[in-house]
């Protein structure tokens, strides 16, 4: 799918260009979007923020005129800080290390003069390079577009289908062995300063490390940051960590179970992936303590990486046989894979927290094991400030078993997300502590803001959450409690030095606008059993939080209320006017291209772009009066009712209706809405024929469509696939692209 137009000339709508599944239905989908919007006169185009997208255009001196991008992010970062932006936003790969070098390295297979991604970069060049790499890894496109705060929740047509349909949910033991390890100390909760800015300390702030020897050293300078911002410093102990793994690892051997750690080494793209290689020490210490060479490899690219790595030393046969000798002493793993032996510590990309505990959680407390059977396991998250949410989850569903999916309530969202708030390790002021000794944070002023003693190899971070986004988060929640009606809760704890300084906004306007008695500030623990009691008596709740949390709960949530989390209303609010629609948080879903390449089914479901795209029309109408956008939007309303109702949505099973299949449905329904509406009649003449041979062409459309199921196909790449190639698979049915065009 091409790149169209400039980041100068943005269409009434932007539809962006992706990654991996949804990119693919992309390829589908927006044919059909574009010529239904084009009736109401209304330009949909995509902006290119693909992971591949993003390589490209970040080293233009070394392409072709022919391969050259624009900087598509940054154009959409100018816009969405306009009234006018409408962006409706699938969901992107938030790389880690190990899928940033596929890319490049297919990207290079291609033709393009990309230079590698430097591991350990000594010259000035080589630095220069990573850190244009580096700029592109984890979640580099959500901070530059999240110019607002969030809104998710559950469609009123999504939530009744799922009740009326309840997802399985695996049984609970009250004997369940399955629990949640946190640090008991030494990590970012326990050493956790924060700040408010006053007037005389905003300006650029500077981080600096003194060394034991009385050498400085500048960490970061030049940040600048307003009064009223939110400052907060901590570090996690490297020492303090290795212990607690190692006391896990013979806790876990003792207890019989399985072993898994759940971090976020994509959104926490700097101090995860190092926690995650400390996982993978503390794993194989036995072969460390015996291989000191290993020292020198590179350990947090997880396992996998690892022993590619080893596979270059002259003593290599030795270290993988003790490897293997540790790999069986230990406790067995959670598994990603079981069938191929990819186990939970192989890729840090692999186990995601907000995705893998949920899953968790739904199927019983049970993780997959090597032998392919499910046992209850050892959940290790180490850091405690979001920890106790899923603690306290485990012991709740202990205590009373699975959530019912056919009665259960909903919990919505209301995330501070806007202007980076809250942006944890995953930025350019996390660092991994070169030699012990005193981190400061000075302000403009020359305030000292933080001090933290330090040792080297621990992960310090610096975040900031500023005034505007906090104020503007606030009053979202007072708006949507207003329009819902139901249990409002500030997930905010008072013994956490951050939450403390937010609750300082928070208490007075909630006073000042006369609605302290309509909310509640809990704890995270406290929170989660509140909600789940909640739900559970079939009543709704508001979860009003920080960022992280944000991120954590919109799949939590979602994937025991209606079995996905990419069935949600995802609407950031963009705090200058305009609006942003996200197609709900389900992730990239690599598993159904790897599906899609094998067997030619594509199982992932695009309801999320089909509620996104009927919001971001609405709100169309609303800021330009364009009531023929109305109309549209109303309609595709219908048309994600009739794919519930109807259950059009794809199977996951070749053989079954895909992805294609649900969007040829979608058009007709869209179709057949517009048609017999009335408060557009040209618009209904202009449908009414292409409702008509969408229906009479049904038989011939779906034949057409299935007709190579159960093939591989080529897409001619992974992360930069072919036009034509993506494009013949995923529009196979030439009776529908007659109609549609």
């Amino acid at each position: 799918m091409s790149n169209t137009g400039t980041n100068t000339a943005m269409p009434a709508i932007v539809y962006t260009k992706v990654d991996e599944a949804p990119e693919l239905a992309s390829y589908s989908l927006l044919p059909i979007i574009q010529r239904f919007a084009k009736a109401a006169g209304i330009p949909v185009a995509t902006r290119d923020i693909s992971l591949a997208g993003r390589i490209i255009s970040a080293f233009p001196e070394r392409l072709t005129a022919a391969q050259k991008q624009t900087d598509d992010l940054a154009g959409l970062g100018e816009w969405v800080k306009t009234p006018e932006a409408n962006v409706i936003k699938l969901p992107n790969v938030s790389a880690s290390v190990p899928q940033l070098v596929a890319a490049i390295k297919e990207l290079q297979g291609q033709g393009y003069a990309l230079p590698d991604y430097p591991a350990e970069p000594a010259t000035a060049e080589e630095k220069e390079i990573r850190a244009r790499y580096d700029a592109i890894k984890g979640s580099a496109v959500n901070p530059v577009l999240r110019e607002g705060n969030s809104d998710r929740r559950a469609a009123k047509a999504v939530k009744n289908y799922a009740k009326a349909h309840p997802h399985s949910m695996g049984k609970w033991s009250k004997d369940s062995k399955t629990r949640v390890a946190a640090m008991a100390g030494g990590d970012f909760f326990s050493n956790e300063t924060s700040v408010t800015l006053s007037a005389a300390q905003a300006g650029k702030v500077k981080i600096e490390l003194t060394g034991k020897s009385g050498k400085v050293s500048v960490l970061k300078e030049g940040v600048t940051l307003p009064e009223g911002t939110v400052v907060d410093a901590t570090f996690m102990s490297a020492k303090a960590l290795d212990a607690f793994l190692a006391d896990e690892i013979a806790k876990t051997k003792a207890e019989g179970i399985l072993f898994s750690v759940h971090l976020k080494a994509t959104m926490m793209k700097v101090s995860d992936p190092i926690i995650f290689g400390h996982v993978v020490k503390a794993w194989l210490q036995p072969v460390y303590a015996k291989h000191p060479e290993l020292a020198d490899l590179d350990a947090n690219g997880g396992l996998g990486s690892l022993l590619s790595q080893i596979g270059d030393l002259a003593n290599a046969a030795a270290i993988l046989a003790d490897i293997d000798a540790t790999m069986a002493a230990r406790p067995p793993l959670y598994m990603v894979n079981s069938d191929k032996g990819i186990t939970n510590l192989h890729v840090p990309s692999d186990v995601i927290i907000d995705a893998s505990m949920p899953a968790l959680l739904r199927a019983g407390g049970k993780g997959w094991g090597p032998d392919g059977k499910e046992v209850d396991t050892v959940c290790v998250i180490p850091d405690t400030s979001y920890a106790p949410v899923y603690d306290e989850s485990v012991r709740y569903f202990q205590e009373t078993g699975a959530l019912d999916p056919a009665t259960a309530g909903t919990v919505q969202n209301v995330g501070l997300m806007a202007q980076k708030a809250e942006e944890y390790g995953s930025h350019p002021t996390t660092f991994e502590i070169p030699e012990d000794g005193t981190v400061r944070v000075i302000a403009a002023n020359g305030d000292v803001l933080h001090s933290h003693e330090v040792e080297k190899g621990d992960i310090w971070r610096l975040c900031s959450t500023r005034k505007a986004a906090i104020i503007d988060w606030v009053q979202l929640a007072i708006d949507r409690q207003r329009l819902e009606g139901c249990q409002a809760i500030f997930w905010l704890d008072e013994n956490r030095a951050h939450d403390r300084e937010l609750l300082a906004y928070v208490r007075p306007i909630l006073k000042e606008k006369g609605v302290e008695a309509k909310f509640q500030i809990l704890a995270p623990r406290e929170a989660t059993r509140l909600s789940f009691e909640t739900i559970r008596a079939g009543k709704d709740s508001i979860a009003i939080t920080g960022n992280v949390l944000r991120d954590y709960l919109t799949d939590l949530f979602p994937i025991l209320e209606l079995g996905t989390s990419a069935k949600m209303l995802s609407i950031v609010k963009l705090m200058q006017g305009g609006g942003m629609f996200e197609t709900g948080a389900g992730g990239s879903a690599p598993k159904h291209v790897q599906q899609l390449m094998e067997e030619n089914h594509l199982r992932w479901d695009s309801l999320g772009e089909f509620c996104a795209l009927g919001e971001s029309l609405s709100f169309l109408a609303e800021v330009t009066g364009n009531e023929k956008a109305r109309v549209l939007g109303a309609a595709v309303d219908a048309a994600t009712q009739g794919i519930l109702d109807y259950d059009r949505s794809p199977g996951r099973k070749a053989g079954q209706p895909d992805n294609r299949d649900s969007h040829y449905w979608f058009a007709r329904y869209w179709a057949e809405a517009l048609a017999k509406q009335n408060s557009d009649a040209a618009i209904a003449a202009e449908f009414a024929p292409i409702a008509k041979a969408l229906s009479e062409g049904e038989a011939e459309i779906i034949a057409e469509l299935q007709a190579d199921r159960g093939k591989p196909v080529d897409l001619g790449g992974y992360y930069h696939g072919d036009a034509a190639k993506t494009a013949a698979v995923m529009r196979p049915s030439k009776t529908l692209n007659a109609i549609i065009g």
